[in-house]
């Protein structure tokens, strides 16, 4: 084979990877442009057209990726889940008293460093989407079952029926959101401080992983 065919089978080999990177170029672009227009607005009040813009897209390109806005929201809640389940492995590898601060130490970093998703999140668990509140409240439900799973299998956990174990998972789930939600209004007129959110959730969890080991001899 000539040099010149090898060139025209390799770039016609290339061409379709080169398309579908630049759609997947094109498709971050469109999650990252919106959570930007979402930094102090609720998803419901957004347009197809401002989110195309943020693309540099035409409108009628945004359906190449996304089969509606909502589905584009719900893309965006699977992503902030997945953030938020990296940060809730942590605090389930162990469940020792020890283990709270640094607990709260891999929380505090995860929203500091992924802020847009945590608001996101926090915004619309409550919002006007019902197609996102489904998710989120889907995605939470996975949480709660993997740390039930994972609680299981904690040998001073092993005689729990599974009752006792899903209560203590929600508990543990319910402080990390808590704070992520405190950490996000901190320091805002008549909110705690940083500080301040960090020592209760800290405490509250010690709360919690200190309860366990007592919960079998008074589990009534």
């Amino acid at each position: 084979m000539t040099t010149d065919k090898l060139l025209l089978v390799r770039n016609s080999e290339a061409g379709p990877e080169s398309r579908a990177a630049r759609k997947e170029r094109t498709r971050k672009a469109l999650i990252d442009g919106t959570l930007e227009l979402l930094a102090d607005r609720s998803f419901a009040s957004i347009s197809l057209r401002e989110v195309a813009r943020t693309a540099d897209i035409v409108p009628t390109a945004f359906y190449r990726h996304f089969a509606s806005l909502e589905e584009l929201g719900v893309v965006l809640v699977e992503e902030s889940m997945r953030v938020l389940r990296q940060m809730l492995r942590e605090v389930r590898r162990t469940t020792t008293p020890q283990s709270a601060k640094e607990s709260l130490d891999v929380l505090v970093r995860h929203v500091s460093a992924h802020e847009a998703q945590f608001r996101f999140f926090s915004r619309e668990r409550y919002g006007g989407v019902p197609e996102i509140r489904r998710a989120i409240a889907a995605e939470m439900r996975v949480f709660s079952t993997e740390l039930t799973i994972d609680l299981s299998r904690v040998p001073m956990l092993a005689q729990w029926n599974s009752d006792d174990l899903e209560m203590t998972a929600d508990l543990i789930v319910s402080t990390m959101l808590s704070a992520v939600i405190g950490l996000l209004e901190a320091d805002a007129p008549g909110a705690r401080s940083r500080d301040e959110v960090i020592t209760q959730a800290e405490r509250q969890l010690r709360l919690i992983l200190l309860g366990i080991g007592q919960w079998r001899q008074h589990p009534s």
